[in-house]
C-alpha cells in the first residue's frame, strides 16, 4: 500500500487552519509539500505532522515564522536525545512513558515508528511534547506497547475522589489537536469514565478497536460515528450509542460549534 497523501482541503482540516493558511506557510518556507504530476500539492503524514507542530507555535507560543523555522530545525536535530527539563514537566506525562517505553523494549523510533505505520517524526514529536497525533494513532501506539491510552495519561495514578465536581475535572495531556478528554472518575476502575469536548471539525482521524464495551451520551453538539467501516450514526443532543469496543470505530464532530459527549468504556481498555 502506497503512501498516504492528503490534498490542501483535507490537509488544513487535520491541521485545524484554513487552506489558504497552508498556501501562506508555504511562501513562508515552513512547510513544502509534494507536488502531484498534475501540479496538485500533495501533503504526506510527515507534512501532516509539521503543520500541527507549526500551528501549536504560532499559537500557544505566538512565535513569528523566523522562530518557527528555528523551533522546528533544533527538534529534527534533537530526535531521539533524551529529554530536557523543560519537557520533564507533568504535561509531557505520555511522552515521556513513551519514550521509556521504547527504551525498555530496545527499539529506535524509527522501529516503532515502522511497525505502526507512521512517520518517526511524528513519534518524536509525541515523545518530546505529548501533542500531535491523532487518537486513533495515540490508541494504535499503546496497543503496541501492550498498554492503554488512559494508562498513558496517568488516570490510573490520580488519587481517588469519591465525588468530582462540576468543573473540577483532571484532563488528559493534549495530545490532539481540538480534542480535550476530561476524567469523571478518578483511579483504578472498571469504568473509564469521560468527557470529551470536541471543537469544530474535530475528530479520531481513523478507525481504531479494542476489546470491551462502549457507552456514548451527547451532552451538546453533533457527532457522526462509524462502525465497522459501514455504519453510519449522526447523533444529536440526548442520542446515546451502545457498541462492543472491538468493531472498529472512527467519530467526528459534524457541528459547527462545540460537541461534549460523556463516553464510558468497560472494562479500561483504551
Amino acid at each position: 500500500m502506497g503512501a498516504v497523501r492528503y490534498k490542501v482541503a483535507e490537509a488544513a482540516r487535520l491541521a485545524g487552519v484554513s487552506a489558504s493558511t497552508l498556501r501562506l506557510w508555504e511562501t513562508q518556507g515552513l512547510v513544502v509539500p509534494e507536488r502531484s504530476p498534475t501540479g496538485h500539492r500533495q501533503y504526506t503524514e510527515n507534512d501532516l505532522a509539521r503543520l500541527k507542530r507549526i500551528s501549536w507555535f504560532r499559537a500557544e507560543r505566538g512565535l513569528n515564522p523566523a522562530a518557527i523555522r528555528e523551533a522546528l530545525d533544533a527538534e529534527a536535530a534533537a530526535d531521539d536525545q533524551p529529554p530536557s527539563a523543560t519537557s520533564d514537566g507533568p504535561e509531557n506525562q505520555i511522552g515521556r512513558k513513551l519514550r521509556s517505553l521504547r527504551h525498555a523494549a530496545g527499539k529506535t523510533l524509527e522501529q516503532v515508528a515502522g511497525e505502526i505505520g507512521i512517520a518517526a517524526s511524528v513519534l518524536s514529536t509525541l515523545e518530546r511534547t505529548s501533542q500531535g497525533v491523532s487518537v486513533a494513532v495515540l490508541h494504535n501506539i499503546a496497543e503496541f506497547f501492550g498498554t492503554t491510552v488512559s494508562s498513558l495519561a496517568g488516570e490510573e495514578e490520580a488519587d481517588t475522589r469519591a465525588v468530582v465536581r462540576a468543573g473540577e475535572w483532571r484532563t488528559w495531556p493534549r495530545t490532539t489537536p481540538g480534542v480535550t478528554v476530561q476524567l469523571l472518575a478518578d483511579g483504578r476502575n472498571q469504568m473509564d469514565c469521560h468527557r470529551f469536548v470536541l471543537e469544530p471539525g474535530a475528530s479520531s482521524e481513523g478507525a481504531y478497536g479494542h476489546e470491551g464495551e462502549e457507552f456514548v451520551y451527547v451532552l451538546s453538539g453533533r457527532v457522526e460515528f462509524i462502525l465497522d467501516s459501514d455504519q453510519f450514526y449522526d447523533l444529536g443532543v440526548g442520542d446515546s450509542l451502545y457498541f462492543e469496543s472491538k468493531r472498529r470505530h472512527a467519530w467526528t464532530n459534524r457541528h459547527d460549534g462545540e460537541t461534549v459527549l460523556l463516553w464510558v468504556n468497560t472494562p479500561p481498555t483504551f
